[in-house]
C-alpha cells in the first residue's frame, strides 16, 4: 500500500499557523540546511500526476538507491510551499518557476527549485462546445485565480486569437491586460483546483494539466487548444528550502526522478498530456 498522507482542512490550517509564527522568528537560518538526513525524505505534492510520479519512484527505484521516500499530497498550491518552508516536509514537488517567483515574493518564503521533471500543458476545455472557434459572443470562461496561472490562461487564449494582451503585459497579466476581446469573453475567476468543476457552469474553462488529469479529462486528446511544450518556462521541478539543496536524500531524489525510468513511465502512462523535462 502507498504510504500517501491526504491532507485534512485542520492539518492545513495548523500548517499556516505555523507558518505564522515563524515568521515571526529570525530568518538567519534561512541558507543552513537544518534537516535530518537519517530521516525519510518527506515530499509534498499534487495527486497527479507529482504524487503519482514519486509513487514510481518509490515503488520501483528509492530502496535500490538507499532513499526512504514518504509523499504526502495537497490539493491546493498553496501549503506545499509553507510547509517546505517552515519543516514540516523536507521538499516539494508540484510548481513551476513563475509560480514560485511569485510565491516567494509575496509570502517571504525562500524556496529554491533542485531539478526540473516535466511539463503539464494548459488547455482549454468546455461540456459546451467542440472548438474554440465556436464559442459564442458574451461567454464565460473560467481561469485560474492565482496571479501565474492566471496569466498563463490569458496568453494562451492570446496565442489561439481569442482575444489580444496589451504590449508588454506579463507573468501577472489580468483580464484588465486584454487590448482586444472579439468574441466579448467574459472571465470567472476560481481557484485552479475548481476549475475542472466549474465545466459544467461555464462556457469553457482554462485548467492546468494535473487538474484536468485528476478529473478524467486527457489533455492530448480533450483540449479545445493546449500549451505549446516549446520552450516552456512552466516545467515542474522538485523543490526545497535554500540551504537543503544538498541534503543528500534531495540529491538522491532529483537523480532518480530524471532517470530513464522516469522518463518512460511518464512517457507510458500519461501519453502526451504530461511530458518528460529532462
Amino acid at each position: 500500500m502507498r504510504n500517501t498522507a491526504k491532507i485534512t482542512a485542520a492539518v492545513l490550517a495548523a500548517g499556516a499557523l505555523t507558518l505564522g509564527l515563524t515568521a515571526c522568528g529570525s530568518d538567519k537560518d534561512n541558507s543552513t540546511s537544518s534537516a535530518d538526513t537519517s530521516k525519510p525524505l518527506i515530499v509534498a505534492a499534487s495527486p497527479t500526476p507529482h504524487a503519482e510520479i514519486l509513487n514510481y519512484v518509490k515503488d520501483n527505484l528509492a530502496k535500490k538507491a538507499g532513499l526512504d521516500l514518504e509523499v504526502k499530497e495537497f490539493q491546493d498550491y498553496i501549503v506545499p510551499n509553507t510547509a517546505t518552508e517552515d519543516g514540516s516536509v523536507d521538499a516539494n514537488y508540484f510548481q513551476n518557476q513563475p509560480y514560485l517567483d511569485d510565491f516567494n515574493k509575496k509570502r517571504g518564503t525562500h524556496i529554491v527549485p533542485v531539478v526540473t521533471v516535466h511539463l503539464e500543458p494548459l488547455g482549454l476545455y468546455s461540456h459546451k462546445v467542440k472548438s474554440a472557434d465556436a464559442l459564442k459572443s458574451g461567454a464565460t470562461v473560467a481561469v485560474p485565480n492565482d496571479a501565474v496561472n492566471e496569466a498563463r490562461a490569458l496568453k494562451l487564449l492570446a496565442a489561439n486569437k481569442l482575444i489580444t494582451l496589451k504590449d508588454g503585459a506579463g507573468s501577472e497579466a489580468t483580464p484588465q491586460d486584454i487590448a482586444d476581446n472579439p468574441k466579448n469573453l467574459k472571465f470567472k475567476e476560481v481557484e485552479a483546483a475548481q476549475t475542472p468543476r466549474s465545466l459544467d457552469d461555464v462556457d469553457a474553462a482554462v485548467v492546468n494539466g494535473n487538474y484536468a488529469i485528476s478529473a478524467g479529462l486527457k489533455p492530448a486528446q480533450d483540449a479545445l487548444v493546449l500549451e505549446s511544450a516549446t520552450n516552456s518556462p512552466y516545467g515542474n521541478f522538485l523543490a526545497v528550502k535554500e540551504g537543503n539543496e544538498k541534503d543528500p536524500r534531495v540529491e538522491k531524489l532529483a537523480k532518480l526522478l530524471t532517470s530513464p525510468e522516469v522518463k518512460k513511465f511518464i512517457e507510458d502512462k500519461y501519453q502526451g498530456s504530461v511530458i518528460p523535462s529532462f
